[in-house]
């Protein structure tokens, strides 16, 4: 008897294979210069055949957006970290950013072209830099609890300070690769805001210690 699972993996395939394509020409052309027609021939389908997946042009921004949020979920594990390790955790993620430009490169793209009004990527990036800034903010909160920082820190303050930073770095870095260290500048800025010295005390994960230089 046929397997009635292959149909299915393909289909998974396919939409993998069209998310793929568009996560690239969307960091690469920006959301409203990049077409389905594009996307459709470089995936070697019809327009309808990747609205068959994905319904419209939006619902395949939602799609690449969230397969990038799927990616950074795993890497933060089942649990957050807490205190200064997740400011250590930050720092560790822009280290990985260096390592994979092209989602760099769409995040820096989509989440400036979302300021735009009407732009449906708008609800996704307000939600996401409230959610970052409430997580930052929380771990803040934590290490002023556990005495890892002054009782006086401006923890709101610091968050939106972190966040831009790590933002205006992306941006730095897809221009100049060369001349910029994404991860060294954040521990040296985030060490500033908080105390100096203070956050070079919070160990780095076995796989980061281990990792070798270049």
């Amino acid at each position: 008897m046929p397997d009635a699972r292959q149909p299915q993996a393909a289909a998974t395939g396919r939409r993998a294979e069209i998310l793929r394509i568009a996560m690239e020409t969307f960091a690469t052309r920006g959301y409203h210069k990049a077409s389905l027609a594009e996307i459709a021939e470089r995936a070697g389908l019809t327009q309808a055949g990747v609205l068959h997946h994905f319904h419209s042009k939006a619902g395949l921004l939602t799609g690449v957006l969230d397969l990038r949020d799927v990616s950074d979920l795993a890497e933060l594990g089942t649990e957050r970290p807490t205190g200064l390790a997740y400011l250590r955790h930050l720092v560790d993620t822009a280290r990985r950013n260096a390592e994979r430009a092209g989602i760099v490169r769409l995040y820096a793209v989509l989440s400036a072209e979302s300021v735009t009004e009407g732009h449906p990527a708008q609800g996704f990036f307000r939600g996401r830099y409230a959610g970052l800034r409430g997580q930052v903010v929380a771990a803040l909160t934590e290490a002023r609890d556990l005495g890892q920082v002054d009782a006086e820190l401006d923890v709101d303050g610091v968050a939106t300070a972190v966040i831009a930073v790590m933002d205006g770095l992306q941006i730095q870095w897809l221009l100049a690769p060369d001349a910029v260290d994404m991860a060294a500048t954040t521990e040296q800025v985030i060490d500033a805001l908080i105390g100096h010295g203070r956050l070079r005390q919070v160990p780095e994960p076995e796989g980061e210690r281990e990792r070798p230089e270049g």
